[in-house]
């Protein structure tokens, strides 16, 4: 395990093996089964481009081989901020493919929080747009490097300004890589050990310095598997991500990963504008689909006048937040699909509706965990369970939660019962038939103040 990681204690890991949770395979190699599976199905569309299961992989290995060329080791720690493109997929894979480790951060972040992350994680590349929405990543990562001696390699989309023999230098000495150069003849397989870190979620806390939550190829390869099986998502399926694909809702509820496990294709776009949206769906015969509440609002709005067919889609997710039960309901109404409400933590609990649950239940709560063995305790501020349908706070431990932050002692004697319960910091209750509903986020002191187990 990482140094800066908790692993899991012995006997709960051999617990999660004896139940079928942890199957023992790496995500890359997972994705390598997949492309010998559905070898020329379509895996990944963005506009006019396409990628076969067996194309996506191909670019995987060679892109893996590339970094590794040009100084990408096993253990680096990579920052990743890329944009939906097939690039983000193709680039995280091939990270992983190579040993590093990608740490997942959203466009929106700029040279502060960036920064941030290349500190904690003494991060040895950047790998990013170079334009994106009229902000300058490129620059910015340049401007980071100057403080960061360890970042050494920078990958952009584009090629970087001044680009020379392939690269360009910044003052700092950062080298700077165009990601389409970043080709080589596949390296020898890797051999995986499916308990290890396999990249770094941004946590959704309310903490001003960044947390990262480490996950498994283990628990990630058992969430989004469990997760599809959940929803039925198979080969004839078709996911629109249209939430930033370096979120966990997007990247792994099922989402991406999910998609790909099932031999479903995955269509990537920008933003979920409604006008793009609604035209994606009808040409690509979208099936599934993951939204916040405020898109959903606008997904509405826009429905009555779009004039294009959406008859394809069959479930459309709610993740980020509660919607009010009145756009739960509209929705199948608008849409007529299902809905389905997903409450996800980078940190590991998945809980969704079923898709045979009563509207009474999709409309008010956020369902049930995704694993039989997720445990959930709802405490007082003392660390005792209340009675159903009474708030408290969220305790959880299942095959997906992690045990610690990385490299954070202090935060997580805190955060960590003994017995490896993560304290959420949410207000939260179950309700007489075990389903969950988050309330919000607690006061960080006061929800980690109750003594643990």
């Amino acid at each position: 395990m990482l140094d800066g990681c908790t692993p899991l204690l012995p006997e709960i890991n051999g617990r999660y093996y004896d139940h079928g949770y942890y199957q023992g395979a790496a995500l890359p190699q997972l994705l390598a089964e997949h492309a010998r599976t559905y070898a020329t199905r379509t895996a990944l569309v963005h506009g006019d481009r396409r990628l076969t299961y067996r194309e996506l992989n191909r670019r995987v290995d060679r892109v893996a081989a590339g970094l590794t060329l040009r100084g990408i080791r096993p253990g680096d720690r990579v920052i990743v901020q890329l944009p939906n493109v097939p690039e983000f997929v193709i680039t995280v894979y091939a990270l992983m493919r190579a040993g590093a480790l990608p740490v997942f951060a959203p466009t929106s972040h700029r040279a502060d929080e960036i920064g941030c992350l290349a500190r904690l994680t003494e991060a040895a590349a950047y790998i990013g747009p170079t334009l994106h929405r009229g902000f300058d990543h490129a620059a910015m990562a340049a401007e980071i490097s100057v403080d960061h001696p360890r970042l050494r390699r920078a990958f952009t989309l584009h090629d970087p300004e001044d680009t020379r023999g392939g690269f360009a230098t910044a003052p700092s000495g950062c080298l700077f890589f165009p990601l389409h150069s970043v080709d080589a003849p596949r390296d020898p397989d890797r051999t995986y050990n499916p308990d290890d870190v396999a990249f770094f979620l941004l946590s959704g806390g309310s903490a001003a310095a960044p947390e990262l939550v480490p996950r498994t190829h283990n628990d990630y390869a058992y969430q989004t598997r469990a997760a599809a099986e959940l929803i039925g998502l198979g080969p004839e399926d078709v996911y629109l991500a249209a939430l930033p694909a370096s979120s966990n809702l997007t990247f792994g509820c099922p989402g991406i990963v999910g998609t790909l496990a099932g031999g479903g294709t995955v269509v990537l776009i920008d933003e979920p504008d409604p006008a793009d949206a609604f035209r994606v769906i009808e040409t690509e015969k979208v099936t599934v689909t993951t939204l916040v509440p405020a898109d959903a609002h606008l997904w509405l709005d826009a429905s009555s006048t779009a004039g294009v067919g959406l008859s394809s889609l069959r479930l459309i997710q709610i993740g980020g937040a509660r919607p009010h039960p009145e756009l739960a309901a509209r929705i199948p109404q608008a849409f007529d699909c299902r809905l389905q409400q997903v409450f996800e933590m980078a940190e590991g609990l998945l809980s969704l509706t079923r898709l045979t649950d009563t509207d009474e239940v999709v409309r008010h709560t956020h369902g049930r965990p995704l694993s039989p063995g997720d445990e959930i305790r709802i405490t007082d501020s003392h660390g005792s369970d209340v009675p159903a349908g009474t708030p408290g706070q969220l305790w959880t431990r299942g095959p997906c939660t992690l045990r610690g932050y990385y490299k954070a002692p202090d935060r997580n004697a805190r955060a960590f019962t003994a017995d490896g319960f993560c304290r959420t910091g949410l207000l939260a209750r179950l309700t007489e038939d075990a389903n969950l509903v988050i309330h919000g986020r607690m006061d960080v002191d006061s929800a980690l103040a109750s003594p643990g187990n």
